[in-house]
Formats: structure tokens, C-alpha cells, sequence
């Protein structure tokens, strides 16, 4: 078995972590270097992460996540915001791909224009909808690489998204979209993974 295979089978969603199990920055910046290359429409990056570890802010999102323990029991909580300006950052971008040779003036303007065209055009929800995808698209690659340092995640839904902004001062041109606790699971949690769907009920090919 591949070490990715070894890890996609091993990962799971924490329900319960074992407490006063301190994650250190060091592990989390070596994920975070490690996550720069997370896959993003047109290269724009939308997904920007907020790292509770601080115990008062995060109890206030344990109040925001409706008391969820797995909150509370984490070494650290971490929000995943998806950009829906992110296209604006575009001439940024790719001006570092024109200064290393990878693309040229032309191409530049070119890949520039479709962008803005693409993501103004198609207006508010596609903006909303990259956000959430872009987003999601790094959150599942930054739990493999967590657990593949031995750690356990959860990815959570259930949180009041306006508090959770408000606490972390997240902008509005920002969604958070995923809500991931981290640590070590508690292994007494730990039960046999659900029912999954057979291939043929969720795959089709023409």
C-alpha cells in the first residue's frame, strides 16, 4: 500500500479529542508551507486560514459552533474562509508567473482579462460558489497532510458564520466555509467507519 493510500484510509473525522495535547506553530507552518500547493481555479488561492489557539477566543467559538465539544476538547480550531474577490488579486499573481519567464506580456493581459470577464460576468453566486469550492479544495488537502503528521481533524459545518466573523475579524468579501478542529483523537471514540456507498451508486461513466 502507498503511503497516500495509507493515509486516505486512515483518516478520519475526530468526534473526540484527547485534551491539554498542544498542537506546536512549528507543525502547523510546516502544513501550512506544505498546503501552498492546494489546486485553485486559475491559480488565484482563494482559501484563507484562521488558527484559534488562544483559549478565550476559542471558547467564544465553541459558544459560535452551538457548544460542540470536539471545539472545546481540540488543540486548535481552524477556519477556512473561501475569497470571493480573489480574482482581484489576479495582475498579482500573474505578474510573478511574467517576471519568471512563465508566461509572457501577452498571455498576461490575456489570462487577466478572461479572469475578471469569467468572475464579473457571471456575477455574485459564481463569486460565492468559487469561494466555497476553492476553499473546500484546500481544507481537504490540509487534513491529509495533517494526518500524515500524525494528527486528527474534523470538518465541521454547524457554526453561526456571522459570529465566527465577527470573533476572527473576518472581512466580508470572505465566507467561512469549513470549520476543521484539530489534535489527537481520543481512541476510545473511535468506532468502525459507516456505511459507505458501493462505486456503481455514485459513479458513471459515458
Amino acid at each position: 500500500m502507498s503511503e497516500l493510500l495509507k493515509v486516505v484510509r486512515e483518516r478520519r473525522s475526530a468526534n473526540k479529542f484527547m485534551e491539554g495535547i498542544e498542537v506546536p506553530k512549528k507543525e502547523l507552518d510546516s502544513i501550512f508551507e506544505d498546503l501552498t500547493s492546494a489546486p485553485s481555479a486559475f491559480n488565484l488561492q482563494h482559501a484563507n486560514y484562521y488558527v484559534v489557539k488562544d483559549p478565550e477566543v476559542k471558547e467564544a467559538v465553541y459558544e459560535a459552533a452551538f457548544k460542540q465539544y470536539k471545539v472545546r476538547s481540540a488543540s486548535a480550531v481552524i477556519i477556512v474562509a473561501g475569497d470571493k474577490s480573489a480574482y482581484q488579486n489576479a495582475e498579482s499573481i500573474y505578474e510573478g508567473s511574467k517576471l519568471l519567464g512563465i508566461i509572457d506580456e501577452k498571455e498576461f493581459h490575456s489570462m487577466v482579462d478572461i479572469i475578471y470577464e469569467l468572475y464579473e460576468g457571471w456575477g455574485d453566486s459564481f463569486q460565492h460558489d468559487e469561494a466555497i469550492r476553492n476553499a473546500s479544495l484546500s481544507a481537504m488537502l490540509f487534513m491529509l497532510l495533517a494526518k500524515e503528521r500524525g494528527w486528527d481533524t474534523c470538518p465541521m459545518i454547524y457554526f453561526d458564520q456571522e459570529k465566527i466573523k465577527e470573533i476572527l475579524n473576518i472581512s466580508d468579501r470572505e465566507i467561512p466555509a469549513i470549520m476543521i478542529t484539530i489534535g489527537k483523537s481520543d481512541p476510545d471514540s473511535v468506532k468502525l467507519r459507516g456505511s459507505r456507498k458501493a462505486t456503481n451508486e455514485f459513479v458513471k461513466y459515458f
